[in-house]
C-alpha cells in the first residue's frame, strides 16, 4: 500500500512553519549583553534626572531592594526614596557610573550581576557594590533583587601649595 504523500507533506510544512515562527532563545553572550544594556540604560536615565527611567530596570511592583541595611518598600518605595533623597537638583543627584560588572547566568531566565558604582557629587560622593538578581520575564531582563553595599568617599585632602623656589642668583637685584 502506497504512503499518501500529500498529508505527510502538509504535516512537514506545518511543522517547519511552527519551528520558523518560534523565536530562538538567546545565547549566553546575547543574555549578558542584554543585562549590561539594562544597566547602561539605567545609568543614562539617572544622569539625566529621569528616576522613572532608572526604575524601568527593576521589576514593578515587587522588586526586593536593600540599601543601608534597610528594605525599601518595593518599586514605588524605591522610586520615592530616589526622588526624595536625590531629586532636589543635579548636584544632589550627582553623576552615576557603573563599572567592573560581572554577569553570571544561573539559568535561562536567571542571572546574577555583581558590579561596582561611583556616585560623584559635590557633597557626599559615594561608591560601593551592587549585587543584583536578574530574571527574564516576558523576554525582558529585570532586576528582581538589588542589594547595595555603599560607603561615603572621603573628600580629597587639600594639599598646601608647594613652597616657591628661591630666585636664581642672576635674578637677584644687585646691591
Amino acid at each position: 500500500m502506497p504512503i499518501p504523500v500529500m498529508p505527510i507533506l502538509k504535516f512537514v510544512l506545518a511543522a517547519l512553519a511552527l519551528i520558523l515562527a518560534t523565536p530562538c532563545a538567546a545565547g549566553p553572550a546575547e543574555d549578558r549583553a542584554a543585562i549590561l544594556a539594562v544597566v547602561a540604560r539605567m545609568e543614562a536615565a539617572w544622569n539625566r534626572g529621569d528616576f522613572r527611567g532608572y526604575m524601568a530596570g527593576f521589576r514593578n511592583p515587587d522588586v526586593v531592594f536593600v540599601s543601608g541595611g534597610k528594605f525599601q518598600d518595593g518599586w514605588q518605595g524605591t522610586l520615592d526614596h530616589y526622588v526624595r533623597d536625590y531629586g532636589a537638583s543635579p548636584a544632589t543627584r550627582g553623576a552615576l557610573h557603573f563599572y567592573d560588572m560581572k554577569v553570571e547566568l544561573l539559568a535561562p531566565d536567571a542571572a546574577m550581576l555583581v558590579g561596582r558604582y561611583h556616585l560623584e557629587r559635590p557633597v557626599h560622593a559615594a561608591e560601593g557594590v551592587n549585587t543584583r538578581l536578574f530574571r527574564k520575564i516576558g523576554g525582558q531582563w529585570l532586576i528582581t533583587l538589588n542589594h547595595v553595599s555603599a560607603y561615603d568617599v572621603p573628600p580629597a585632602p587639600i594639599l598646601p601649595a608647594p613652597p616657591s623656589a628661591p630666585a636664581a642668583p642672576s635674578d637677584r637685584p644687585a646691591n
